[in-house]
């Protein structure tokens, strides 16, 4: 985990943030950076959802739910199984500070 989240703060500090980030955001980094493995933070996903800029209750209600029903999505089921409450709503909060940029392929 060390090494995503050393991955996930030298993106943050390419994109212009600079300000230590605190517990919570933290926690929101080292989850996004799993999150990273298969959708893009930059919110120009193709083919795979996009998760940022998403309303933070939206994104933790879409987690909850794949964390209750392992039938819809078994690779998100298994993700969301993975994560506590707080670590769900650190990594909805954080996403959600990120924004969209819709972009065209």
């Amino acid at each position: 985990m060390p090494t995503l989240y050393a991955l996930a703060v030298l993106i943050l500090a390419t994109s212009g943030t600079v300000a230590a980030p605190d517990r919570e955001s933290r926690l929101g980094i080292e989850v996004a950076a799993t999150c990273a493995a298969c959708h893009r933070l930059d919110g120009r996903a193709i083919g795979i959802p996009a998760i940022v800029g998403l309303g933070p209750d939206r994104l933790v209600a879409m987690m909850q739910a794949f964390k209750a029903d392992a039938d819809a999505n078994h690779l998100m089921h298994a993700v969301s199984a993975a994560l506590s409450d707080a670590e769900i709503a650190a990594v909805a909060h954080y996403l959600a500070t990120l924004g969209r940029e819709a972009k065209v392929p």
